[in-house]
């Protein structure tokens, strides 16, 4: 099987070197393995994914001269693909409605003893309760229940969960490792009135475009830990993993779409060349 990678940026801002860096490294492991490269939007944050910004990636690849395959899969176009989804893992009872807010579980972390995690598992509301706030019309978010999801796979699936490191994690792990999802508690996998969250899109569409290679920034490590849970869950084959370094700037912090002096556009102005960028970021 031919490696099949991607670069799914979000449109909340022009791409910056960090972006450059990933995509360049994307691009070029699918290059040298004879393989594909897709480039994704993930867009499914309404509020801050504007058109323009989509435009702006495009322009900024076509300028360091990346290629991919069109059309581009923009999930703002297939909420309802993944809506399908949430309806299926509804049916197989593992999902359950949590009205809480944000501030409402850092509360109950903070009240826990040592900062439980589990104060990240909410758990559902008492049936009475959950009516009661449903016939209120009280806005809520579809949570993936762990105890739900280790009972449907059986405690020896769960223990089977793993995914191939090609890259690092943050301690330097590689090759085959153990995934937690417990690390990441009853995840947000929808919410009522913001439809899809980041994780069963991303898991939904890496299945959907047969992508065998998933090369990122460390910064997502610890979210390969609940997608390879949902893959599990839904029979979806588990890339391998290739996580790289992050670029960051003199004082030693990551880039961010907010520092504009980083930007492609910023450097393109600048007379900065396409093969200059590249020779500072190796790659």
């Amino acid at each position: 099987m031919s490696l099949t990678t991607r670069f799914a940026p979000s449109p909340t801002g022009r791409l910056h070197k960090g972006h450059a860096f990933s995509a360049l490294t994307a691009w070029t492991a699918a290059k040298a393995g004879g393989g594909r490269f897709i480039l994704r939007m993930e867009d499914i944050d309404p509020t801050r994914c504007k058109p323009e910004y989509d435009a702006g990636i495009l322009e900024d690849l076509d300028w360091l001269g990346l290629e991919w395959e069109t059309p581009v899969r923009r999930q703002s176009e297939h909420l309802t693909d993944y809506a399908t989804l949430i309806e299926v893992l509804d049916r197989r009872g593992l999902l359950y409605r949590c009205f809480r807010t944000r501030k409402d579980i850092l509360d109950a972390i903070g009240d826990a003893p040592h900062g439980s995690p589990e104060a990240v598992r909410p758990g559902p509301h008492p049936v009475d309760e959950e009516a009661a706030l449903l016939a209120e019309g009280k806005p809520f978010a579809w949570r993936l229940s762990l105890d739900r999801a280790r009972a449907a796979l059986g405690g020896r699936a769960w223990d089977a969960l793993a995914f191939v490191e090609e890259g690092a994690g943050p301690a330097g792990e590689r090759g085959l490792i153990r995934a937690r999802p417990e690390t990441a508690g009853d995840v947000v996998v929808a919410r009522k009135d913001a439809g899809t969250a980041y994780h069963v899109a991303v898991t939904h569409d890496d299945a959907l475009q047969g992508i065998t290679h998933i090369i990122r920034g460390l910064d997502l490590f610890e979210a390969t830990h609940i997608q390879v849970l949902i893959q599990a869950l839904m029979g979806w084959p588990t890339p391998t993993y290739r996580h790289h370094h992050l670029i960051t700037g003199p004082d030693g912090r990551r880039y961010a779409k907010r520092d504009g002096s980083v930007t492609l556009a910023h450097l393109r102005s600048q007379g900065v060349s396409p093969a200059a960028l590249r020779a500072e970021l190796g790659v």
